[in-house]
């Protein structure tokens, strides 16, 4: 058996020599190990961003991909190194099968790479792969390796808040009820609100208890106004903080480098949109104020500042393109807020003195327009009878034809071609589309509306990531990309730098559509730098 230095004094000049193509599937990952012991990787392909170039998530796994293709998944990880406690490490593997795995699993790369590389070009995916999936790859990997740090002070004592918080409501719970019972227990809860207090709504599961989840107790809490469920939902809100961040993100600081670590998966998700896990950064709410509370814990190095780039209602701009709406074009361009003028357009109410409750209304209106939201949803979000709700639909859809036309538009190709594309030329792939379900074919026809639009959002901002690191070099700037989390990147930047850097990276997004795609709307991006990231945000 070869030494390890032995072996990487070897491969360091084939990985550097950049007249050899080394293929992968999953770069990403390997690009990090290898990183770790100083190999530098030189021209490189992925069978797994091939696949999901050309099909989106539906394969995510080497076997899952080889046996679809080979008609053979190779030796299961499992069946190597066993499971549970009995499991073993890669290097308690005896040679011989140590071999036999890695050598197959080289194998199977290779076979799906001829396999998928021959369908980028008949396909029309060149594009996307070489421009999107595999230079986002080091990127992802960079950032993953960066980390951010995060002070487990503001943690421990938002902790302990939502701990006095959780228990106050508890005893508030038990008063209302009228006798002590488990929150956390769906039975008990169900027993309490159903069938004690006799509530409406009330109906049972297959295994004979009440229903109790979110949606049923938020609509007990504001349209019936019943004060124990709004208890509850509280409750819920503040134990889940609790548990999923301020608990738990302290256990994923890193003792090497003292900073979290996330991982990405740009492979994951159906419009190219990237994932987070381990933990999750991109599910933190920022609409309340407890989830703005917990940004605060993410904070910039000794010496350094965060600088967040966020874009200015991306996905409304990218309707306003595709659909090709000259009032929404003239609005953006004008610099006007889209939802007032919306309000205005509909309900011929003047911009200037114009009442929230009405703004808020045309917001729901334009947010929920783009997920093909329907009048029952409408009314439920903005507790208003459905009827009024369809009028209001209906309305929207006389005074913006174009949007219409562009759904109806969807819905007839994506029946005919089972699939919809992005401005990029990204193919989102819709296999129920013609469904002998209507439940699946209802939900594929939403999703045709909606997914060109996210995805065309999403492809705009790995544009931007892939231009950031040498547009930031080029302008001399010492500035490391951190984290991704929809529509907003954050940034670390040296101390006194973050006004030097912020116009580069403005730049940089809101040109990041061209010269593929000229897009008929200005892209706005909102920077702002501070020590931490909700002050930054």
């Amino acid at each position: 058996q070869m030494e390890m230095e032995e072996a990487l004094a070897l491969l360091r000049p084939v990985f550097a020599d950049r007249s050899i193509l080394k293929i992968f599937h999953n770069y990403k990952f390997d690009h990090g190990v290898l990183v770790r012991y100083g190999l530098e990787v030189a021209s490189t392909d992925d069978a797994l961003l091939l696949s999901y170039a050309l099909d989106g998530p539906q394969f995510n796994t080497m076997g899952e991909l080889a046996d679809h293709w080979l008609g053979h998944a190779g030796i299961p990880i499992k069946e190597l190194l066993g499971t549970g406690k009995t499991q073993r490490t890669f290097a308690q593997v005896e040679i011989a099968q140590a071999t036999r795995y890695a050598g197959e699993d080289a194998d199977l790369t290779i076979r799906l790479w001829h396999i998928l590389k021959a369908r980028l070009v008949p396909e029309n995916s060149t594009a996307i792969y070489e421009t999107l999936e595999r230079p986002l790859a080091p990127v992802l990997a960079r950032m993953e390796a960066r980390g951010i740090s995060i002070d487990r002070q503001i943690l421990a004592r938002l902790s302990g808040d939502f701990a006095q918080r959780a228990a106050a409501l508890e005893a508030e719970a038990h008063e209302l009820a009228g006798e002590v019972f488990n929150l956390g227990s769906p039975k008990q809860l169900g027993d309490i609100l159903f069938g004690k207090l006799g509530l409406p709504g009330g109906s049972k599961t297959k295994t004979g208890q009440w229903a109790t989840g979110a949606g049923l107790l938020e609509d007990l809490a504001e349209r019936e106004n019943v004060p124990l469920a709004k208890v509850i939902v509280d409750w819920r809100g503040v134990t889940k903080l609790k548990g999923t961040y301020t608990d738990a993100l302290p256990t994923y600081i890193n003792p090497r480098t003292n900073r979290v670590h996330t991982t990405y998966s740009q492979h994951s998700v159906l419009t190219g949109r990237l994932s987070s896990n381990d933990p999750n950064l991109q599910n933190i709410p920022i609409r309340t104020e407890d989830g703005r509370k917990i940004r605060e814990a993410f904070v910039a190095a000794p010496g350094k500042m965060l600088i967040s780039a966020d874009y200015s209602q991306i996905e409304l701009r990218v309707l306003a393109h595709i659909a090709d709406i000259e009032a929404l074009k003239d609005a953006f361009e004008e610099g006007l807020d889209i939802h007032a003028m919306t309000a205005s357009e509909m309900f011929k109410v003047p911009i200037e003195g114009m009442p929230s409750e009405v703004r808020r209304r045309a917001k729901a209106i334009n947010f929920g327009i783009i997920y093909g939201i329907s009048a029952f949803g409408l009314a439920n979000q903005l507790g208003i009878p459905r009827s009024e709700a369809g009028e209001y639909i209906d309305t929207y859809f006389k005074r913006f034809p174009g949007i219409k036309d562009y759904m109806d538009h969807q819905r007839r190709l994506v029946k005919a071609e089972g699939y919809v594309t992005t401005i990029f030329g990204r193919r989102i792939r819709f296999p129920n589309a013609n469904s002998s379900h209507a439940a699946e074919r209802s939900f594929v026809e939403r999703a045709s509306i909606n997914a060109p639009i996210q995805g065309s959002a999403a492809d705009i901002i790995r544009r931007a990531m892939i231009r950031m690191e040498p547009a930031l070099a080029q302008a001399g700037i010492a500035a490391d990309m951190l984290l991704q989390v929809h529509d907003e990147l954050i940034f670390e930047v040296d101390e006194g730098t973050e006004h030097e850097a912020m116009p580069v990276i403005k730049q940089v997004m809101e040109g990041a559509a061209e010269p593929a795609v000229r897009l008929t709307v200005p892209i706005q991006v909102d920077a702002h730098a501070a020590r931490n990231w909700d002050e930054a945000h």
